[in-house]
């Protein structure tokens, strides 16, 4: 399973979208505060993520409260400035993804502190950065590629009138 940390993530709507990759994934999804965004059980009915309840969601005062509640034996900082790519690195069961807020990325001593465990996204060096929840869903999908999709189907039925 994996693990997809937010630091300080402020647009719901792409909080919605890694959520919705969350639940179609399994993956487990933690929430740094602060947050630009309430995750009340009102606020979640209220938005309409009916798939809200297929989501294991954690949420944490600050990074410090997430290190001292979980045992990180795998990590991967992404970042636009790290030197390799995500596709240069082996993601095993249990590894934790951190993506930081969408102004500003992850925190700069964060990533120092982490600079073995960062990887990126290749693009355009014109491109300031991709979205959000774009790069969580390239990121997840490469690390459960490389574990061969556990747990998820790896087929559908097509009949002649609609697909299942």
């Amino acid at each position: 399973m994996l693990n997809i940390v937010l630091v300080e993530p402020e647009i719901p709507q792409n909080c919605g979208n890694i959520a919705r990759t969350c639940a179609a994934t399994g993956a487990r999804l933690h929430l740094i505060r602060p947050l630009g965004f309430d995750i009340s059980e009102k606020a979640v009915k209220r938005a309409g993520l009916d798939y809200w309840n297929l989501v294991e969601v954690f949420d944490y005062e600050n990074l410090e409260d997430f290190f001292s509640k979980n045992q990180v034996e795998q990590m991967f900082c992404l970042s636009t400035k790290a030197p390799k790519a995500y596709t240069q690195v082996q993601f095993r069961d249990g590894c934790y993804l951190f993506f930081g807020k969408e102004t500003k990325g992850l925190p700069e001593d964060f990533l120092e502190a982490h600079r073995e465990d960062c990887i990126r996204i290749p693009m355009r060096q014109e491109a300031r950065s991709l979205n959000l929840s774009n790069s969580v869903a390239i990121t997840v999908f490469e690390a459960l590629r490389q574990q061969d999709f556990p747990g998820l189907l790896d087929h559908g039925i097509m009949t002649n009138e609609k697909f299942i």
